[in-house]
């Protein structure tokens, strides 16, 4: 007669889930949980796609074909001004409802989402510039000397570019394929930390250390 264990299978505790940098919200909510949320991880494809192809459109004619900045941007506002227009006055004719002037305004909470990850920004910066961490320290730094060199290959608007398509991409690619990239990032953390243990036990820990003096308080 077979033995079981006491426990079925269906019934064992599941092994807790590791998300990327031990994150506890969703995606959607770390990147404010609102209409810029929305946009990022493509909710709304058509006014995520109609984004992305604007900026494009503008970083091909600025870059590409060399057209000054300052006209790129009167030609499309005339043409949006214009497009409004027709809009408005051929609604009747179209049986199509004019534009609402909201469209065209911000909402309170979109303000203050903005206003809130502009202050944590700055509070971040302030507190890493501090030296708490000298790590973390150390790799801002370096992180922003990197930028400098890229910086001198590609124009201001080729980065702000092509941060915005990263943007607007590796969170959404990564919403989707979420727990295929968890388990990666987990396993590659591991991986490290193992390695590093390893290091410390066979390199760091035969380094000779001086006596630790005792410290005399008067």
């Amino acid at each position: 007669m077979p033995i079981y264990s006491s426990y079925d299978s269906d019934e064992q505790p599941e092994a807790p889930k590791i998300r990327l940098f031990d994150r506890q919200k969703s995606i959607h909510d770390l990147l404010g949980g609102g209409q810029v949320a929305d946009i990022l991880l493509w909710r709304d494809k058509n006014l995520s796609a109609a984004i992305l192809v604007g900026l494009t459109i503008v970083w091909f004619l600025v870059e590409v074909l060399e057209y000054h900045f300052i006209t790129v941007m009167c030609y499309s506002l005339i043409f949006l001004m214009l497009a409004i227009f027709n809009w408005s006055k051929g609604a009747g004719f179209i049986n199509r409802t004019p534009p609402d002037h909201h469209t065209f305004t911000l909402s309170n909470p979109t303000i203050q989402s903005f206003h809130s990850k502009i202050n944590t920004l700055l509070s971040t910066f302030y507190h890493v510039s501090r030296g708490d961490d000298l790590a973390l320290l150390g790799v801002a730094i370096a992180i922003l000397w990197i930028l400098s060199v890229i910086g001198d290959y590609f124009s201001s608007l080729s980065l702000l570019y092509i941060g915005f398509v990263f943007l607007e991409t590796l969170p959404a690619l990564y919403e989707r394929y979420e727990e295929l990239v968890d388990e990666i990032a987990g396993k590659g953390n591991r991986n490290v930390r193992k390695l590093y243990k390893k290091f410390d036990s066979k390199v760091l820990n035969k380094i000779p250390r001086g006596p630790v003096k005792e410290r005399k308080f008067r």
